[in-house]
């Protein structure tokens, strides 16, 4: 039997992911990107490093435990970096890395749909709504 080498185990495992499975890798990592608080912290870093309140005062009506925790989970799938500067108070930035980076356009894309589209899917579940009724 021949030797598989890293590279070909990493191709044969990435084949295998199928995100339509409970338990895929790739379901979970869809998940995580699909929570509201990750794409709008993302969209939120897209024009460079950020401190933790600057985000907090974007992030309209996030609370501070689920702003860290969003953070903190990007940070874990590598998405984002935290950076601690020592100074008093302490400064702490966030950045995307260059996987976050490629994440952009398709969250800046759902956000500016979801932007532009509005006034149609309000019309639609005002039609929905009319005919329970």
């Amino acid at each position: 039997m021949p030797t598989r080498t890293a590279a070909h185990r990493r191709a044969e495992a990435s084949a295998a992911y199928d995100a339509y499975l409970a338990e895929c890798p790739a379901r979970q990592l869809l998940d995580r990107i699909a929570d509201k608080w990750v794409s709008l912290a993302v969209t939120a870093l897209a024009d460079g490093p950020r401190r933790y309140s600057d985000l907090q005062r974007t992030l309209a009506s996030i609370s501070q435990k689920m702003l860290t925790q969003t953070l903190r989970h990007l940070e874990r799938d590598g998405l984002v970096t935290r950076t601690v500067t020592p100074a008093v108070p302490v400064r702490v930035t966030y950045e995307l890395t260059p996987l976050g980076r490629s994440l952009l356009p398709v969250m800046a894309a759902i956000k500016g749909w979801a932007e532009a589209h509005m006034d149609e899917v309000r019309a639609a579940r005002d039609t929905y709504d009319d005919a329970e009724d």
